[in-house]
């Protein structure tokens, strides 16, 4: 049980896939404007991190691994990870019409979110356990949802903020990620799996 509490923080924290390891930053940086956007997009890719951890585990451990065939994984993967998203982007189509409107072109784009490839390949190389890929994906999904409503909240309050005319636009983002990226790495002491 410990094991899977420092999987956890660790992904979150110490190894958060967005501020130290640079995937997924697309929708991080486009869906960070308001901060129910931001946790409703983290929902979803957490979901499909969860979802790709534990279908992964399996392609790896009961298909690929036994017959010889690893070659296949990014082949697999993608197909795995874009059936799951497909799912994801018809439920929340059915279910809030709205929600399904603010994250726009983000939503399909998890298909392509190196985050999720990632999570795939990490659980592999690191050849975790099927319970211990499910938190890692669980906290690959809280680390990415955190980083996305920090830089949300962040984002709102600088709105109304007199902030310099080289500061508008695209720059301040892209500093305020620069600077939440080095406050997360100095997380990365703290715990090593």
């Amino acid at each position: 049980m410990t094991e899977l509490i420092l999987i956890f923080v660790a992904t979150v924290l110490a190894e958060n896939f967005v501020l130290t390891k640079f995937l997924g930053i697309c929708p991080f940086l486009g869906v960070s404007n308001k901060i129910d956007s931001a946790l409703s997009m983290g929902a979803a890719v957490t979901f499909v991190l969860v979802l790709t951890a534990a279908v992964t585990w399996f392609i790896q451990n009961l298909i690929l691994a036994p017959f010889g065939i690893e070659y296949l994984q990014p082949v697999l993967f993608i197909i795995v990870i874009a059936a799951l998203v497909q799912f994801v982007e018809m439920v929340i189509k059915k279910t809030s019409e709205a929600l399904y409107s603010a994250l726009g072109i983000y939503l399909p784009l998890i298909t392509t979110n190196c985050c999720v490839m990632g999570l795939a390949l990490f659980g592999v190389l690191r050849e975790y356990s099927f319970i211990k890929n499910i938190v890692f994906g669980l906290g690959a999904g809280v680390g990415f949802t955190l980083a996305l409503v920090i830089m949300a909240g962040i984002r709102e309050k600088l709105k109304n903020a007199d902030i310099p005319y080289a500061f508008k636009g695209s720059a301040m983002p892209l500093v305020t990620a620069g600077i939440l990226s080095l406050i997360f790495f100095g997380f990365s002491g703290l715990i090593r799996l």
